[in-house]
């Protein structure tokens, strides 16, 4: 009997270490997968805690890192890593990493932000059939959005914001019918928005801001559980578009909308409480009653061409705690509503407006008058438009650049009447008055680099800065025309280029030119800052205008390279800092406007330093018309779709030569010379490193680390082989520079060098080809075999 008691708690022990036994076996499985993702991401630091010991699903969640368990299974995974503007490192597989999240098939909730990963997203995605969230924003996955996804029938949330997807949204993005989040925010993604995208009746977001779309949109009516919409920083437009009334934020702002704002559309948003729409063209009368929509609480309707008079008895939302009205206009009297009496403590900007007794800068009543006039002339053949100036009162919209041609007839007729003696062909220089109003970042863009925003110069103000354009004030001439140094009022230096224009250049044509080249504003880009006509009297036709240039004090690189003098010269980090700033400006004239701006000829001469020693390319192709400009800016005979070979690689050719400059230290004048130290860097690299360093500029080479001098010289070769289609992507050529960087940074720290994060080479998209306007440049070496 005592035996029997004795083997009955044996046996239940038994039982019971097998049950736990098959517990583990359960976890095994997805317990390996989470350490093989451990491998394979190396951030978040939380992650270094896990081993074969860990029970990951009772581990106490964090910010970081949260694992959620149902029934021994994996139902959430959230990583969230702190590598943004790091990539992982060229041996990351974006296709292997997905396979071993495969393994994990009851997740239905992933969350992969900022840990660096990058590539194109696999279709083997589709795996994870479970999936209902979907975020992987802030990270570099590139490419366009696997067709695969649409097999993902549960999913209800996808968030891809801060990548480098490109292309169109697919059309098949309607054919997931539990979608309510669609978050796409700062890609490349580009064209119209497909019809489709009005089935999906239960989304509930959509937020498309900072992409390259364009286009009507579809109609946003059918979807009747919307309650955000943010499409700002694209080229959406021209037309209001239709909307759910159950909208809660609105933000069309930077956009190409230039209809009347919608007044029964608007009225009808019962819920909306953020409106914005500033930085676009609208026209037409201002809709007041957004003021007392009974939810309102942000109202932004700036730098528009809305016109109408306001009353003071106007009334208001009492949550309505922020309004701009500025830069429309306007008149009338400001509504007490808005004024600081009236008990409620509101911030409201109303400045550039035609309105009395208001205390922020206000225009003459005369200005908004002329300017809502200005919007409605629809421009008519030459020497006819003071004719048909009355038939035009009243039409609105118009392309900007009509818009602006409106504005220089008003001027140009008032002239007319006040100087009668002026004789029919003398020119006379014009400054517009209606404000650009572009739909670009222009404005935060300005302000992020220091830079004033892009605006309309008068010849006074060109000929005060140049002292009459005087001899003393001449820096050169090229085939784009003179150019001046000068110094505004406000004491800032500028560069002033001066080009002369063919008579029948289209006014037209040039607006929408300038529309782009005041986007051209980057940090590593000598940006232009505004511009001035000079047009005919008796047709109005442009025949001269000016481009201000900023200023860029330290002069071209090359002085700080090979033709300066001793104590002057770049150190080893500078010179490859420099040289991710030139890599940087070509990737943003390639990718940072749509079209891109490609064969910029670009010459060591051409790249400055600003008084930080950052490097900034001066000479690039403008885009601007063919007719305008004869020879300059000549239409490239390619037929069909620019390729990578056309466009992409040979500015990279370009900029190998510069690199190869910038490693060697001393001018390359020829082709020879470029084709000679390329054969011996190309020998030196599977050399010693004695080898590698005799190549390199006696000032710096004993101050480089072996593997950045390495990687600078293979990045240099790479870039300058003969087959285009050989050559490295700018994003691989960035990705080198950066790793050199990272490394000569922890070599000269006398510690191991970090581990680096880096991105692979983009497949180029193909691209419009556009017409484009060679600057005027020194000689620098000969014309290359690019």
């Amino acid at each position: 009997m005592g035996k029997q008691l004795c083997g009955l708690p044996l046996l239940l022990l038994v039982l019971l270490l097998s049950s736990i036994n098959e517990t583990t076996q359960l976890q095994s499985s997805q317990s390996q997968t989470l350490l093989r993702l451990q491998q394979l991401l190396y951030y978040p630091k939380v992650l270094t805690s896990w081993n074969n010991f860990t029970d990951f699903c009772n581990s106490e969640p964090n910010s970081s890192l949260t694992v959620v368990c149902y029934e021994d299974s994996i139902t959430q995974l959230h990583i969230t890593g702190d590598r943004r503007g790091h990539m992982l490192p060229k041996s990351f597989s974006i296709d292997s990493f997905v396979t071993t999240l495969a393994k994990l098939p009851d997740v239905k909730v992933l969350t992969l932000v900022s840990l660096g990963l990058w590539g194109r997203l696999p279709d083997k995605i589709n795996r994870l059939s479970s999936l209902e969230i979907l975020n992987v924003s802030y990270n570099f996955l590139f490419g366009p959005v696997p067709h695969e996804l649409s097999s993902l029938a549960s999913l209800q949330t996808l968030i891809l914001d801060e990548n480098m997807f490109s292309g169109l949204v697919p059309d098949w993005i309607g054919s997931l019918p539990s979608l309510a989040v669609l978050s796409l925010r700062k890609n490349a993604f580009n064209g119209s928005l497909p019809s489709s995208l009005s089935t999906l009746s239960g989304l509930r977001v959509l937020s498309l801001a900072n992409n390259r779309f364009s286009g009507a949109l579809p109609d946003l009516s059918r979807l009747t559980n919307l309650q955000v919409l943010d499409l700002e920083s694209n080229s959406f437009g021209p037309m209001f578009p239709r909307l759910s009334h159950k909208l809660v934020t609105l933000i069309l702002s930077k956009n190409m909308f230039r209809s009347a704002v919608s007044s029964q559309e608007v009225t009808s948003l019962y819920q909306l409480q953020h409106f914005d729409l500033s930085f676009n063209t609208f026209v037409g009368p201002f809709p007041t009653s957004l003021m007392s929509l009974p939810a309102i609480t942000y109202l932004n309707i700036s730098h528009n061409k809305l016109t109408g008079r306001l009353s003071t008895n106007l009334s208001c939302n009492s949550q309505l705690m922020s309004v701009d009205l500025s830069s429309n206009l306007l008149t009338g009297s400001l509504p007490d509503c808005l004024k600081p009496s009236s008990g409620v403590s509101r911030d409201v900007v109303y400045g550039g407006n035609c309105l009395a007794n208001a205390n922020e800068d206000q225009r003459p009543v005369s200005f908004c008058s002329n300017e809502a006039l200005a919007v409605g002339i629809i421009p008519q053949r030459r020497n006819r438009v003071k004719s048909k100036l009355g038939v035009a009162l009243g039409a609105t919209g118009g392309v900007l650049g009509l818009i602006l041609l409106a504005g220089a007839v008003f001027v140009v007729l008032r002239r007319v009447s006040a100087k009668r003696k002026a004789t029919e062909a003398s020119p006379r220089f014009i400054k517009e008055n209606v404000s650009m109003g572009y739909t670009s970042k222009l404005l935060s863009d300005a302000r992020a680099l220091g830079l004033p925003s892009y605006r309309t110069f008068s010849l006074e103000e060109l000929e005060y800065a140049t002292n009459n354009f005087e001899s003393s004030a001449f820096m050169g001439e090229g085939s784009q025309g003179q150019i001046y140094r000068g110094r505004l009022k406000d004491g800032s230096y500028v560069a002033i280029r001066c080009l002369k224009m063919k008579k029948s250049c289209s006014t037209q044509n040039l607006m929408h030119h300038i529309e782009l080249i005041a986007k051209l504003r980057h940090r590593h880009l000598v940006s232009v800052l505004g511009h001035c006509f000079e047009c005919y009297l008796d047709d109005s036709t442009v025949s001269r205008m000016f481009f201000v240039f900023e200023y860029v004090p330290n002069g071209e690189l090359r002085s700080w390279i090979s033709d300066g003098h001793v104590g002057r010269l770049l150190t080893w980090e500078q010179r490859i800092s420099v040289a991710i700033g030139v890599a940087k400006g070509i990737q943003f004239l390639h990718t940072g406007i749509v079209p891109g701006v490609y064969d910029n000829n670009l010459r060591i001469t051409d790249v400055l330093l600003d008084n930080n020693l950052a490097a900034k390319i001066s000479s690039y192709n403008l885009p601007l018309l063919v007719e305008g400009l004869g020879k300059v800016g000549q239409v490239v005979s390619r037929k069909g779709t620019p390729s990578i070979k056309d466009e992409d690689k040979v500015d990279i050719y370009d900029f190998g030569v510069i690199l190869l400059e910038l490693i060697v230290g001393r001018p390359l004048k020829a082709k020879g010379q470029v084709d000679v130290l390329k054969e011996q860097l190309q020998a030196s690299i599977s050399a010693d490193d004695g080898a590698r360093r005799s190549m390199v500029d006696p000032a710096v080479h004993r101050t480089c680390s072996d593997q950045s001098l390495k990687t600078m010289m293979e990045i240099c070769v790479r870039c300058l082989l003969k087959d285009p289609l050989e050559r490295p992507s700018i994003e691989d050529v960035l990705w080198n520079l950066q790793f050199a960087s990272q490394v000569q940074e922890g070599w000269l720290h006398n510690s191991n060098p970090p581990s680096i994060r880096g991105s692979p080479s983009p497949a180029a998209s193909s691209r419009l080809h556009v017409t484009t306007l060679e600057l005027p440049r020194d000689s620098g070496y000969e014309e290359h075999e690019r």
